[in-house]
């Protein structure tokens, strides 16, 4: 639950509409929030494979993390460097930052996580990570310290593992 603008919110999704639309990062219109919906559903998908990684049986992990690097790699990535490309812009929308851009950005970090070089084949990306991540409020939450969550330690796989019985 977020407390913001004197609400009580719950889900993610609304949550971070709400937050992009107060912040200008959620499209000029309805067609531009479509595309930007359609997006960040996209992403979605692929940081919840990664997201969930951490906790699933030993045997399952080697086998679930090529799905991942092969999803990533094969279906996503492709799809957003085509946008890029045909886009012509800086952005996945429009020519202005949006929350669809945040969220791929947090995508390629979390693959990355798994993949060091998962970008390699994606020159358009990687010049999108770049750009996105010096965008001075972002390079700054990037930093090492920073309210950012690390990737998943030991510890706190063994802490969520027993609170939700796993």
């Amino acid at each position: 639950m977020v407390e913001i603008d004197g609400m009580k919110m719950v889900q993610t999704r609304a949550i971070l509409s709400y937050i992009a639309a107060k912040h200008n990062l959620y499209g000029k219109d309805l067609k531009e929030r479509a595309w930007i919906d359609m997006y960040v559903e996209g992403t979605t998908d692929l940081m919840g494979m990664i997201m969930y990684l951490p906790f699933q049986p030993a045997e399952a992990k080697e086998k679930n993390l090529a799905l991942i690097i092969e999803r990533a790699t094969a279906r996503y990535f492709p799809a957003y460097e085509k946008v890029l490309k045909d886009h012509g812009h800086d952005y996945l929308v429009g020519n202005k930052l949006s929350w669809a851009d945040i969220h791929l950005l947090e995508a390629i970090l979390m693959a990355e996580e798994c993949k060091p070089d998962i970008l390699s084949a994606f020159p358009l990306l990687q010049a999108f990570k770049g750009r996105i991540s010096n965008i001075p409020t972002i390079k700054k939450f990037l930093q090492p310290g920073s309210q950012r969550k690390p990737p998943a330690d030991e510890k706190f796989i063994a802490h969520v593992k027993k609170i939700f019985n796993m």
